[in-house]
């Protein structure tokens, strides 16, 4: 119990602090082949490209522990290419949806005709298209477009950033947040546990108090002593608290775990499960609407190719090839100690793109949620801390339980013995 409270002399804190486990970030990216007749009401045909793999170095800085059995940090992510690993390299040309246009164009669509008019002939000036052909360095890390000062000027507040925009150029070299977890030292059922994310109990993202709240970890460690029933974390990324559910029992090299999975509720609309219409408003489920989190960008989250989503999102989009193996979330932890021994978070974010009158670029579009990517974010435990792992908790364990019926034996024998002797000396 004291090696896994969040304590500078616990043997555990250095691992909390600095993870030792290699993380990977891989991104698959869905090029669309049938552009120029989407623009035209087709539906899309998507191709999966990659993956492009990058080494994830996770630290904690800023650490402050507070009278109240908390600690605060701030933990930034470090991300480094990794060519060998990849299917690709980062300047591989890709064409997906010009995503500032399209998000731009359904963000516009209830403002008034004549300036729609005015945006789509600057966009003709710009030589903007509904698609573009760039590079995955581009599109992950930022790239610089006239468009967005012009959107600035026309349309103020509509998009919140300036200078380049990427998917993910905020989260190289940066940290996920302010958060304050309990230590474990006066309750080791809390530690780990989340007390603040940015000083909030909760979020406003949502419709519903039960949506907004901040459950969990900060889905690195867990409590010891778990139960295979659920399993919560707080995601920034996804900007919600996730519950996952025990799948089985298992084995990671040796070590015994519990491994937890992705319910089909996670992402269903309230139609289908009423606790989450306050996520709402839905599509059909599988899918959830994160624009509120998202400066109010027609974003999505979903699992990679839809999987365990409606249907009807499958039959709109041609290319897609849903399987558990590849595309199910899924942590395998260690009950005792609450430490994760494998994991794989899968998600994959889409855009919702269609045909908006008065935006000349939306061609005929069909309304259509469209995936841009999916990632998996996958790391486990290996090497010494492995070793460390199998040595204290498997091996250690099973010699001491030998030992002890060695022990029972030797005393079960003595106490014959002495009760031989004794009926020999009568």
């Amino acid at each position: 119990l004291q090696n896994v409270r969040i304590d500078p002399k616990s043997i555990t804190f250095n691992m909390w602090k600095d993870i030792p486990v290699p993380f990977y970030l891989s991104v698959h990216f869905f090029e669309v082949l049938n552009h120029k007749q989407v623009l035209l009401g087709a539906k899309p045909v998507v191709n999966q490209r990659g993956p492009y793999v990058y080494r994830e170095y996770r630290y904690k800085t800023n650490i402050t522990f507070h009278d109240n059995d908390t600690v605060s940090y701030l933990e930034y992510r470090n991300l480094f290419f990794q060519p060998d690993m990849s299917n690709g390299t980062e300047e591989d040309y890709i064409v997906v949806p010009n995503i500032l246009l399209m998000g731009a164009a359904v963000m516009m669509e209830n403002l008034p005709g004549f300036l729609k008019v005015i945006v789509s002939g600057a966009l003709v000036g710009l030589k903007q298209k509904a698609f573009m052909n760039r590079t995955v360095g581009e599109i992950l890390w930022g790239y610089e477009d006239s468009l967005i000062d012009t959107i600035n000027a026309l349309v103020p507040g509509l998009i919140p950033f300036k200078g380049k925009f990427g998917l993910f150029v905020e989260l190289n070299n940066s940290h996920s947040g302010l958060f304050t977890v309990n230590t474990g030292m006066k309750n080791i059922s809390q530690v780990h546990m989340v007390d603040t994310w940015n000083g909030l109990k909760k979020v406003n993202y949502w419709r519903s108090n039960e949506c907004n709240m901040i459950n969990g970890t900060a889905g690195q460690m867990w409590p010891p002593f778990m139960s295979p029933t659920t399993l919560e974390f707080y995601s920034p990324d996804a900007c919600r608290s996730m519950t996952l559910v025990y799948e089985q029992s298992r084995k990671f090299k040796g070590v015994p775990t519990y491994r937890f999975v992705a319910p089909k509720t996670l992402f269903a609309n309230g139609t289908d499960y009423p606790p989450n219409e306050g996520f709402c408003p839905c599509m059909q489920s599988g899918i959830q609407n994160v624009s509120t989190c998202r400066f109010n960008a027609p974003m999505f989250i979903s699992h990679p190719h839809f999987y365990n989503a409606d249907p009807f999102l499958l039959n709109t989009v041609k290319g897609l090839h849903p399987n558990k193996e590849q595309h199910a979330l899924f942590l395998d932890v260690h009950p005792m100690t609450g430490i994760p021994m494998d994991c794989s978070i899968r998600l994959q974010l889409n855009l919702y793109i269609k045909h908006v009158p008065g935006i000349y670029q939306t061609g005929a579009i069909r309304p259509v949620v469209l995936p841009l990517l999916w990632f998996a974010e996958s790391g486990s435990i290996e090497g010494s801390v492995l070793e460390q792992f199998y040595t204290n908790l498997v091996l250690l364990p099973s010699v001491l339980e030998y030992l002890q019926y060695i022990f029972l034996g030797l005393s079960v024998l003595l106490i014959i013995s002495a009760a031989v002797l004794m009926v020999m000396n009568k």
